[in-house]
């Protein structure tokens, strides 16, 4: 069974080579047919993923078409460019197995993975890949656990022992919701721990920060029909603590760059910012309290200081736990 993944950078090259290892057949499209014939050729992504090399069982491609002709399609591009891409190439996608590993919330629909790849290809089995993973770990075969989410247990059971090796373990469940929730929202309490962090706040007032995100993360996850045990699991406790305490987290160093005052690298994908006002906008239509999401909005925005932000949230009133 072919496998394809869908963007080149870090996390879907990195998927790539772990997939191959085991002599699997993965197609890999890259969107700049530059890049993809520097992949093919010299077998490495120097600029996303230094030091690996490319499987020979990887093949690169700019054609979409081609790696399209996979069964399983693991759809590795940023989560504010998914649904573009997913309909500009309807026809092509329409009908696999479609399988998001983005964490976020679509700004412009409120939507997570699943319910964008069901609505723009009607035809395909949608699902979600997430969980504390970081892409240098998965590319050097280090050993990790991953959450795969889809409506239909049957599928979601098929997909599960196609992309299971022996170092990448994936467990299964019918909470889409949940699993894409849990993946968003860690990584907006993951930029309000590095702000914490860079702003010289102290490793207490990460914890507190930490165990407070996480009632939020469960207050809107809930409300939106997830299951508790899924926020409790991979996809939502277990990246949380990942992504808030680890500098390999792009949401944590852009929190942590704007935690003390400094400039970030615009080129870099950091899917918590886009997320944290798509979260604000949910929550407040809902009439749920999401404070820590709220300031990394304002933060995003520049429409508040680290300062008023911090002053703000201990200004709140006090309450039970």
């Amino acid at each position: 069974m072919k496998i394809g993944v869908l963007g080149a950078g870090a996390f879907g090259t990195a998927l790539a080579v772990a997939l191959a290892r085991e002599g699997q057949e993965v197609g890999l499209w890259a969107r700049d047919p530059d890049q993809a014939a520097r992949l093919q050729t010299e077998r490495r992504n120097e600029r996303r993923l230094p030091g690996v090399d490319l499987p020979e069982t990887v093949s690169v491609s700019a054609e979409i078409a081609s790696v399209a002709q996979a069964e399983i399609l693991l759809l590795a591009v940023p989560m504010q460019q998914m649904a573009g891409l997913l309909i500009q190439h309807r026809a092509a996608l329409d009908g696999r197995a479609l399988i998001g590993c983005a964490k976020g919330i679509d700004l412009a629909s409120g939507r997570g993975p699943t319910q964008i790849i069901g609505e723009a290809c009607p035809k395909a089995v949608p699902a979600i890949l997430t969980g504390p993973s970081f892409a240098a770990d998965i590319a050097r075969g280090l050993p990790t656990a991953l959450t795969l989410a889809c409506g239909d247990d049957a599928r979601g059971e098929e997909l599960q022992g196609a992309l299971s090796t022996p170092v990448l373990r994936l467990y299964r469940t019918s909470d889409t919701v949940g699993a894409e929730l849990g993946g968003a929202l860690k990584n907006v309490v993951a930029i309000a721990a590095g702000v914490v962090m860079g702003a010289g706040l102290g490793d207490s007032a990460r914890a507190a920060l930490m165990t407070r995100g996480f009632a939020e993360m469960n207050r809107l996850a809930l409300a939106l029909g997830a299951r508790a045990e899924t926020l409790s699991g991979l996809s939502g406790f277990g990246d949380l603590v990942l992504t808030c305490t680890s500098t390999q987290s792009r949401n944590f160093r852009f929190g942590h760059a704007l935690g003390k005052g400094e400039a970030f690298d615009p080129s870099t994908t950091v899917e918590g910012a886009a997320t944290a006002k798509a979260v604000s906008q949910l929550a407040k239509k809902r009439g749920i309290d999401m404070p820590i999401a709220n300031m990394v909005g304002a933060l995003v925005d520049r429409n508040i200081t680290v300062a008023e932000a911090v002053s703000t949230l201990l200004a709140r009133p006090l309450r039970k736990e």
